[in-house]
């Protein structure tokens, strides 16, 4: 479908790539790791021809149609919601909204026209379908202006345009972002059916796992492709990091005894062969390739945690009729690590920031522990004076850092941690990508040794190798931690109970990560479904129904004959058993004897008339 061939592209003095080269093959659903930085919304604006490569050429198949989802995707304000899914260019889109202009123009002429191309589109449940997958992202108002909109749902109207577009090929950037859970899944289920060629960065590891068909990790300016989701990719790239390692272990053996070679009668060097010292210089380059994972230690000293936490006492808030709150209590524990999930506007935010102090609840009572401090990571908190310096930004809140073994580091070592190289530092922070930038937030938020983390939405924008970090950090933090977030891979690693926002001021605890309250309530659903279809039926249907759905098998006809049999000569055995018995002329012993056999036979005759009634009842 799309062919890249030796792509290179820079960003100002900083080389992203060079001679990089991929294929997008038809079906194939491909997602692009890298760290942040390293260019992956770059390459995807170059593959949608929103940006051009300084070399290299970009070939689509003939006919082809791409639709694409930027990370901050540009929406005309001035229109509604409707409008805006009517004002694309795609050919289906604007016969729709031709003939909806001809229709309220009365144009019979034009109307005659489009009608043979909206059956030639099949465009005639275009309105229906936009609709529905608006619906489905939670945009219910259709006539709602695109300025009017939050942040979310600009992004979640983007993403259902270039969806109701259809193209052959989707480009899409961090679509997940701004999508709740039920979203997310919704979405993993439409592009699993929809079948269409995809090729997207995302950092949700759960929809790679079950969207992707291929992984193309991008890793220090060289592509490499992995067959299958994230789960094939971690332990392939593992193999292959592995693989790399013994290779240079294995170059820098062989460089020390050609070294040694080199060095021997340096008077007569000049005569050495030519290919043995060109093999030299080039086994010298494999022996110096470094492979640095950039792992960061960011275990910061957190400050001392008393036995008072946080108490929250029959606390309510609205805003209008919209209930938020209702008579809520908690009381933290230490060390508790609690996730928050539900639906986009059940007051997860809100109730984040009355917890900081950011907001007063309308009614009940917030205590906070003297000890307690705050590390508060905003959806929207993120601000920098973008004409500092990395390094100077971060200077401003401390010089140094105290870490969890007590010893400091510089402010610049820091950085370096947290995949700030120095040539890095002393950039500016404009100059950094959108991940980046939040990567440096999340850094000032952990420097000031909070002991009561509270993480909205940390995930969004963050790549994948920071995120695996953040959640070895937060597994091992001596603090509290409340984490929203639609990231359900993250929330699996990192919390252990959950609070669930059900909307309308109902809150309730659940004892597990969000898989396993997903998988409770998908339990739940099945069950509710199975009764409203299980059908009410009479008495005579039941019977019918028995009738129609179970015989006796040639096996139980058998038996049921032998029981006949066997019951018929047990009963004869009892009346003569019984006779005797009343007789009076049995001995003591005799009689004794004959009533332990009597009830041995009536035991087994109860058991045998009892296996022959249950045979009875199945329709021979």
């Amino acid at each position: 479908m799309i062919q890249l061939e030796n792509i290179s592209k820079w960003y100002g003095e900083i080389l992203l790539y060079e001679n990089l080269s991929l294929t997008i093959a038809e079906g194939h659903r491909i997602a692009l790791i890298a760290k942040n930085g390293a260019g992956k919304t770059t390459l995807l604006n170059i593959v949608a021809g929103v940006e051009s490569a300084d070399n290299g050429n970009v070939t689509f198949q003939n006919g082809i149609t791409v639709g694409y989802l930027a990370q901050e995707p540009v929406l005309a304000d001035n229109l509604t919601v409707l409008e805006a899914i009517y004002h694309a260019d795609d050919a289906l889109v604007s016969v729709v909204r031709d003939y909806e202009k001809a229709l309220a123009e009365n144009d019979n002429i034009r109307l005659g026209e489009l009608i043979s191309q909206m059956d030639a589109l099949n465009a005639w449940d275009f309105e229906h379908r936009a609709k529905n997958i608006l619906t489905r992202l939670k945009i219910t108002d259709f006539f709602q202006k695109v300025a009017t909109l939050s942040g979310g749902q600009r992004k979640r109207l983007a993403l259902a345009m270039v969806l109701i577009e259809s193209p052959d090929v989707l480009i899409l950037d961090e679509p997940t972002n701004h999508l709740d859970l039920e979203m997310a899944q919704w979405l993993e289920d439409y592009l699993l059916k929809s079948g269409k060629t995809l090729f997207m960065v995302t950092h949700d590891r759960y929809f790679l796992d079950r969207v992707c068909t291929d992984i193309y990790e991008l890793d220090h300016g060289i592509l490499y492709t992995y067959k299958g989701g994230y789960s094939d990719y971690v332990e392939k790239r593992a193999e292959r990091i592995e693989q790399f390692n013994t290779e240079v272990e294995k170059a820098q053996n062989l460089f020390r005894r050609e070294l040694e070679w080199m060095r021997r009668m340096p008077q007569a060097r000049g005569h050495k062969a030519k290919y043995r010292k060109d093999a030299f210089y080039e086994t010298k380059e494999k022996a110096f390739r470094k492979r640095n994972d950039d792992v960061i230690d960011i275990q910061i000293k957190a400050s001392r945690l008393g036995t008072k936490i946080f108490e929250a006492d029959h606390l309510n808030k609205r805003f209008g009729d919209k209930i938020i709150l209702n008579d809520f209590s908690y009381r933290f524990a230490r060390y508790e690590k609690l996730g928050i999930v539900g639906k986009n506007g059940t007051g997860k935010s809100t109730f984040l920031n009355i917890i900081s102090g950011d907001m007063q609840p309308d009614s009940g009572i917030v205590e906070i522990g003297e000890s307690v401090r705050f590390g508060y990571y905003r959806q929207t908190g993120m601000s920098f004076d973008e004409n500092k310096k990395v390094i100077d930004a971060v200077r401003e809140i401390a010089e140094v850092v105290t870490l969890g073994d007590g010893k400091t580091i510089t402010a610049s070592q820091f950085l370096n941690h947290f995949l700030f190289p120095p040539e890095v530092q002393y950039t500016y922070i404009y100059k950094l990508s959108g991940g980046e930038k939040r990567r440096l937030y999340l850094l000032t938020v952990l420097m000031m040794s909070p002991n009561f983390l509270i993480l909205d939405e940390p995930t969004n924008d963050l790549d994948i190798m920071t995120l695996n970090i953040l959640e070895d950090y937060l597994e091992k933090f001596g603090g509290c931690l409340i984490v929203v977030s639609h990231d359900r891979y993250f929330m699996d690693k990192v919390v252990d109970h959950l609070l669930v926002f059900e909307g309308n001021g109902k809150i309730t605890v659940f004892p597990g990560n969000y898989t396993q309250y997903r998988n409770s309530v998908e339990e739940r659903e099945e069950q509710e479904r199975r009764i409203q279809e299980k059908p009410v039926l009479s008495k005579k249907s039941v019977s019918e129904k028995v009738e129609r759905e179970r015989k006796l098998t040639f096996k139980e006809k058998q038996e049921m004959m032998s029981l006949e049999q066997e019951i018929e000569v047990l009963e004869k055995e009892k009346k003569e058993m019984e006779k005797a018995m009343s007789s009076g002329t049995l001995s003591i012993d005799d009689l004794t004897s004959l009533s332990e056999r009597y009830g041995i036979l009536s035991a087994d005759l109860d058991e045998k008339s009892m296996r022959w009634l249950e045979l009875s009842e199945i329709k021979s």
